[in-house]
């Protein structure tokens, strides 16, 4: 498959994830059909075939070396090594989403620390530990620990 093809896919299956993204993002966050929408997208991101580097370059408006490097540096997650380099579908897309509001706001050099930045405080921020100390913070359960 052509790489513009191969492009045209995985934009097409975005395109598809953004709408449904989109609805869910609509209703309440207890709503049910909220979390079977997410669920749907979840689901379909991770049954989505894995990307090659050149294709990812298309998507992200990167070179193929620079997808590699971001790789490399685990901004983008290598779903194989071998034969070639095959990119996780699901990170692209949340690499994607991040690039693209960066450039929005007009931010063009220095992408890929800003993206790391973004995904090490998202993937703290998910921790469940985390949010439950922040919960007890904010009831005043917590406790006050200072060191000398």
């Amino acid at each position: 498959m052509s790489v513009a093809t191969e492009a045209a896919h995985i934009r097409d299956l975005f395109e598809t994830i953004e709408e449904l993204e989109s609805v869910a993002s609509s209703l309440a966050e207890d709503d049910d059909r909220r979390r079977k929408l997410d669920g749907v997208v979840a689901k379909t991101l991770r049954q989505a075939p894995p990307v090659r580097p050149v294709v990812a370059g298309e998507l992200l408006d990167l070179t193929e070396k620079t997808v590699k490097a971001w790789a490399r540096e685990g901004v983008l997650a290598i779903h194989s090594q071998e034969p070639r380099m095959l990119l996780d579908t699901v990170r692209l897309h949340e690499v994607l989403h991040l690039v693209s509001d960066l450039r929005r706001a007009g931010k063009t050099r220095g992408l890929i620390d800003e993206v790391h930045r973004r995904l090490s405080d998202q993937s703290l921020l998910d921790r469940q530990d985390l949010a439950n100390s922040l919960d007890e913070m904010r009831s005043g359960k917590g406790r006050v620990v200072r060191t000398a």
